[in-house]
């Protein structure tokens, strides 16, 4: 058995008293007495009323119970792992994952010290406000998730998975001062009631016609966004080519409709892509991740590239 293994190779005989077992394993009485209570170990009783234990089996548990509790354990997955409904590796990779929860969030709350305690007078106030509202990276990337969820609702999983890996930054592991403002800026934007509003009019355009094919025309929108990345890489101004046609004829067939000239002035019409607070949160995403071009760069080369395809003024 796996448990016995672990603990002797081998099997001791006979029965014991509870003070006798507390000796063999270095297990305060009071604490067997628990663990007899919980089910962890088994016990009989002689006919005055007192524990006896099997020396093997009792000595083998609370030898291994003894050691998981000392690498932070709990009894609950202990006694999966006694009962066999749960293997050893799976019960010590759950407390790792929980450690790296807990390590995490004392990274994020060590930089939001550090952030605050380095700011000057005039940015300490604005920035305690800000990290008093968001706890740790977990629940910021969690808030920023939810908000695109809600953005992108007809878009499949796997589809939303990709969105999300590219555009929005994972739970920082050893967060910078800097990195934890950024993301708690990020979790205020999306909070804004507005900011859903702006987004959701960037990335849908809604006009006199409705959508029919969401899914459709995210996919086209990204397909365009990658077929401009090059030219955004290397800093060419925005410019009628075949990543604006993508762009267009996604939104145009999204519609039912063709890519006209009188379509592509619709399109414009109404643009939220040069609102500040959207531009401001593909700014902090980039400098989050590290990343060079976002979606919503892309977006933003292509909605300036049909302002000037349609005479308009180009976006800055």
């Amino acid at each position: 058995m796996e448990v016995q293994e672990i603990v002797t190779g081998g099997t001791l005989h006979g029965l014991v008293s509870i003070g006798e077992l507390s000796r063999l394993t270095g297990v305060a009485v009071r604490t067997i007495r628990f663990y007899c209570d919980s089910g962890i170990v088994e016990s009989t009783r002689t006919t005055g009323g007192h524990r006896m234990f099997d020396k093997g089996t009792a000595v083998d548990r609370l030898l291994l119970v003894r050691r998981l509790r000392a690498l932070g354990v709990g009894l609950v997955a202990i006694a999966a792992v006694l009962t066999g409904e749960q293997s050893m590796a799976e019960a010590l990779a759950a407390e790792r994952a929980a450690v790296d929860v807990e390590l995490g969030a004392l990274a994020w709350r060590r930089a939001s010290l550090r952030a605050i305690e380095n700011a000057t007078p005039a940015e300490r106030a604005t920035r305690l406000e800000l990290l008093a509202e968001v706890s740790d990276g977990g629940s910021a990337h969690d808030s920023v998730v939810t908000f695109w969820r809600r953005i992108l609702t007809p878009m499949p999983s796997d589809m939303f998975e990709d969105f999300r890996s590219m555009n929005v930054p994972d739970p920082l592991r050893d967060p910078t001062p800097e990195q934890v403002v950024g993301y708690a800026e990020l979790v205020a934007l999306v909070a804004e009631p507005r900011f859903a509003a702006v987004v959701s009019q960037q990335l849908w355009r809604p006009g006199p016609t409705p959508i029919r094919d969401k899914v459709g025309l995210l996919s086209g929108v990204a397909e365009a966004c990658g077929m401009a990345e090059s030219q955004i890489h290397e800093g060419r101004a925005p410019c009628s080519g075949r990543a604006l046609d993508r762009f267009v004829d996604a939104h145009a067939t999204a519609r039912g409709e063709r890519d006209t000239p009188g379509f592509r002035e619709r399109l414009r019409v109404g643009l939220h892509d040069n609102d500040p607070r959207t531009q401001r949160y593909w700014r902090l995403t980039s400098e989050i991740t590290g990343a060079t071009i976002t979606v919503g760069a892309g977006q933003l080369w292509l909605y300036n590239a049909l302002d000037r395809s349609t005479g308009g003024p180009v976006s800055r």
